[in-house]
C-alpha cells in the first residue's frame, strides 16, 4: 500500500515537472515569436519612406551592406536606421517602465503617461521650447532633453515622497499621478497661451512626439538606460512577482516590500524619462505593452519582463509603418498613432474593471 503510494506520488511529481517543462517551453515559443515580428517590423520600418525597397534589398543592406548600392546604403544606415531602432528601443523602455509600474502599485492603469511623468518631461521641454528656459544652465546645448529629464525625475520624485509616507495607499499614489498629470497639462497650456507663433509649433509638435529626430547619439543613451536597468530588474524577478501576490504575502517571503517599492519606482521613472526626452510624449506604449504581455504570458517576472519589452518595442515599430502608411508622402507624429491605438485599450480596461467590481 505505502509502496502503491510512493508510486503514485513519483508519476504526479513527474507529471508537474512535464507539465512546467511544456509552461516554459510555450512561453520560450511566444517570446521567439516576439523578437521575429519584431525583426519583421523593423524592416518593413527601413523600407518605407519617400524611397520605397523591397524588404529582399533591405535584408542585404543590413547583411552585407558592400552588395547594394551605396545611395541604398547611405539612405538605410544614417537615415532610416536611428529612427527604426529608437522605435525599438523606446518602445520596449515605455513598456517595462509600465509593467513594472503596474507591478509595484498592483494598478492595471499605472504607465508613466497616466501617472503623469509623461506630461511633466513636457511641460519641461515646453519651457525650453517657447522661453528658451533652461532648468541646468551647464546643459544649455541640450536644453529641451534635459528640462524634459529634469521635470520628469521631479514628477516622480513627488510620486515617490508620498508612497513612502505612512498610511498612504497604492490608490492614492496613483490618484496623485492623475493630479500630476492634470496640473501639468494645465502649465502646458499656460506656455502656449504665453508663445509666439513660432513657438507655440514647436511645442505641438514635441508633445505629438516624433521619431523623425533620432540620432545614433540619443539612440546610444537611451540604449544604455535600458540595457543597465532591465538586469537590476532581472536579477528581482522573483521579488517582484510575489509582490503580485499582496504586500503581506511578500512580506512573509522576507521581501522588503517598501524598499522594493521606491528602487523599482526610480529605476521606472528613469526608464520613462530618458525616452520622453529625447522623442516627446508618446502615450499608451506603458499600458497596452504590458498588459498584451500578460495576457500571452502571465505573471512570472522572468519571462513577463522580456515580452513587455518585446511587445513595446514591436507596438512602437508597427506604429512607426502605420506613420508612414496611413497617407501616401505624409509621416503622421508617432504620438497620435500610439493614442488611436491604445485610448480603446484603456476604455476596454476601465470597462472591464467595472464589470468586475460589478
Amino acid at each position: 500500500m505505502a509502496s502503491e503510494r510512493a508510486i503514485a506520488a513519483t508519476v504526479e511529481t513527474a507529471g508537474g515537472r512535464g507539465r512546467y517543462r511544456a509552461l516554459v517551453w510555450r512561453r520560450q515559443l511566444i517570446l521567439a515569436g516576439l523578437g521575429a515580428a519584431l525583426l519583421f517590423s523593423l524592416c518593413v520600418d527601413l523600407a518605407l519612406g519617400p524611397a520605397r525597397y523591397g524588404l529582399g534589398e533591405v535584408v542585404r543592406a543590413l547583411l552585407t551592406p558592400d552588395a547594394v548600392p551605396q545611395q541604398v546604403r547611405v539612405v538605410l544606415w544614417e537615415i532610416r536606421m536611428p529612427v527604426a531602432l529608437m522605435a525599438v528601443v523606446v518602445g520596449a523602455a515605455l513598456s517595462v517602465a509600465g509593467a513594472q509600474m503596474q507591478t509595484i502599485l498592483n494598478n492595471p492603469l499605472a504607465s508613466p503617461f497616466t501617472l503623469g511623468i509623461s506630461a511633466a518631461a513636457s511641460f519641461g521641454a515646453a519651457l525650453a521650447l517657447a522661453f528658451g528656459v533652461a532648468l541646468i544652465p551647464a546643459a544649455i546645448a541640450y536644453v529641451v532633453p534635459v528640462n524634459a529629464f529634469v521635470m520628469a525625475m521631479l514628477a516622480a520624485f513627488l510620486i515617490h515622497l508620498l508612497s513612502v509616507k505612512r498610511g498612504v495607499t497604492v490608490e492614492t499614489i496613483v490618484l496623485l499621478g492623475i493630479a500630476l498629470v492634470f496640473t501639468f497639462n494645465a502649465l502646458l497650456a499656460l506656455v502656449q497661451f504665453f508663445a509666439s507663433a513660432e513657438a507655440l509649433a514647436a511645442v505641438v509638435f514635441w508633445t505629438m512626439g516624433s521619431l523623425t529626430k533620432a540620432t545614433w547619439p540619443k539612440l546610444a543613451v537611451t540604449t544604455f538606460v535600458l540595457a543597465a536597468v532591465l538586469p537590476v530588474f532581472a536579477r528581482r524577478a522573483w521579488a517582484l512577482t510575489a509582490l503580485r501576490l499582496g504586500e503581506d504575502k511578500a512580506a512573509s517571503f522576507g521581501i522588503k516590500v517598501a524598499r522594493l517599492r521606491m528602487e523599482t519606482l526610480m529605476l521606472v521613472s528613469l526608464l520613462a524619462a530618458i525616452p520622453v526626452a529625447f522623442v516627446g510624449t508618446i502615450g499608451f506604449i506603458g499600458l497596452v505593452g504590458p498588459h498584451i504581455a500578460r495576457m500571452i504570458i502571465g505573471e512570472d517576472q522572468r519571462f513577463f519582463l522580456p515580452a513587455s519589452a518585446l511587445s513595446g518595442a514591436l507596438i512602437l515599430s508597427a506604429s512607426s509603418v502605420a506613420s508612414k502608411s496611413l497617407v501616401p508622402g505624409t509621416v503622421f507624429p508617432i504620438g497620435i498613432v500610439t493614442s488611436l491605438i491604445g485610448i480603446p485599450f484603456f476604455i476596454s480596461l476601465i470597462l472591464s474593471g467595472t464589470r468586475r467590481s460589478w
